[in-house]
């Protein structure tokens, strides 16, 4: 007995599968679902495609961050950590997400489709035994070029020497908002009021794709009436240039906040000082110096945690402001600073920071310098640092506490 002939489709019915749908018939842009539902919608769909475990454990992270602080799902931040994640994940079949009722971009849900699967659904038309299916666009999920891929404060504010990290500590991260294929640049100035004297702090720090920094920063040191008890006369300053660069070595801040896995930065900042002979006279060996730091910066999305600690080798005095080496000591010793912030939301941080600092001059001896701080970024151009500042002892003038704003504007 013959086996019965396969179900066929006509040409017509194959025709009319393959036509795309009506734009009357066509969803709205946007959904009518809360953010929250959406978001939840769209780990629950990624988290279903073949071989779903890992591609939902990269989804999660990035869901609840955003649903956690309120961040739209159509957010470009959002976007690029979803498909970086996707990106990164080897021997997965994620060759296509096939928007269906709008795409990420209209914070409608996803498909996906493996590649085999994808060409069967080409011009040729469904296989005859499937279901007919309405066409599907290949996205590729790749990361958008151009600028601002972070998330908001995933960058840091303008360290006070001008790297990315907190008011007194750098940070593994690496400045501005460029992520993976983008570049950011941000321009910063610092103010610093003790009991006796004011720092003040401007520069500029670029990012290029989310691996290499380029900082420049001048400080201004003015000893106001202090000045005049040291033998210097009032109101005279002290100025310092100096030249920072960090290389990210391994792990992602945000990507990899799902594992144990930090971000580690090396970074160097060369420094020179203007008033070489002064510095000199008090017993500083020289006016440039080269510090080295290295950097691991662990961010944790779900409880808005962020923790940082930094090695750092100097031999500045006062961060430089006083020379390089002195009469007590001349050698490279290893510092340790630490970091830690608390996001309150996705505009407000607020933390604290410790960092000691080496005591080569005997006529003038270094405490240890802490700050706590709150930090509002109302977009991702702007943001305001506020933090109480303690120093220590400055150039035999003790307690030196006061307050520290800092302003940055960027990309």
């Amino acid at each position: 007995m013959a086996p019965p002939a396969p179900k066929t489709r006509s040409a017509a019915f194959r025709f009319f599968c393959r036509m795309p749908p009506s734009p009357r018939l066509r969803p709205p842009s946007r959904s009518p679902l809360p953010t929250v539902a959406r978001l939840t919608s769209l780990a629950l769909v990624l988290g279903s495609m073949p071989q779903g475990g890992a591609v939902a454990a990269a989804a999660k992270p990035a869901a609840r961050h955003a649903a956690a602080a309120g961040a739209d799902a159509d957010d470009p931040g959002l976007r690029l950590v979803l498909s970086m994640r996707l990106e990164r994940l080897p021997g997965e079949r994620v060759a296509s997400l096939a928007p269906v009722g709008g795409g990420v971009g209209d914070a409608g849900p996803l498909a996906a489709v493996p590649a085999d699967a994808a060409t069967a659904a080409g011009p040729s038309g469904p296989a005859p035994d499937d279901e007919p299916a309405l066409p599907l666009r290949p996205m590729v999920a790749i990361p958008p070029r151009g600028t601002g891929g972070k998330l908001l404060l995933t960058g840091g504010v303008s360290q006070v020497e001008g790297a990315a990290g907190g008011g007194l500590v750098p940070w593994a991260v690496i400045g501005g908002y460029g992520a993976t294929g983008q570049w950011g640049a941000n321009v910063h100035a610092t103010r610093v009021r003790t009991g006796a004297f004011a720092l003040d702090t401007y520069g500029v720090t670029v990012g290029v794709n989310d691996r290499l920094e380029l900082s420049l920063a001048h400080q201004r040191f003015d000893t106001r009436a202090a000045g005049a008890a040291l033998g210097l006369g009032a109101g005279f300053r002290f100025e310092q240039d100096i030249a920072g660069a960090k290389l990210r070595l391994l792990g992602d801040a945000v990507l990899d906040s799902d594992t144990w896995m930090p971000q580690v930065s090396a970074g160097v900042q060369a420094k020179h000082n203007r008033q070489g002979a002064v510095v000199r006279s008090v017993g500083a060996r020289s006016d440039s110096g080269t510090d080295f730091y290295l950097s691991g910066t662990k961010l944790l999305l779900a409880p808005g945690v962020l923790l940082n600690g930094t090695v750092r080798w100097t031999k500045a005095n006062q961060f430089g402001l006083l020379g390089f080496g002195g009469d007590g000591n001349d050698r490279y010793r290893p510092q340790a600073e630490l970091s830690a912030a608390y996001l309150l939301s996705r505009h407000w941080a607020v933390g604290g920071e410790f960092r000691t600092k080496p005591d080569n001059l005997r006529f003038a001896r270094e405490q240890d310098a802490w700050d706590a701080f709150v930090a509002w970024a109302p977009t991702k151009n702007v943001s305001l640092t506020l933090a109480y500042v303690s120093l220590g002892d400055i150039a035999t003038v003790r307690n030196q506490r006061g307050w520290y704003l800092s302003a940055q504007t960027g990309f």
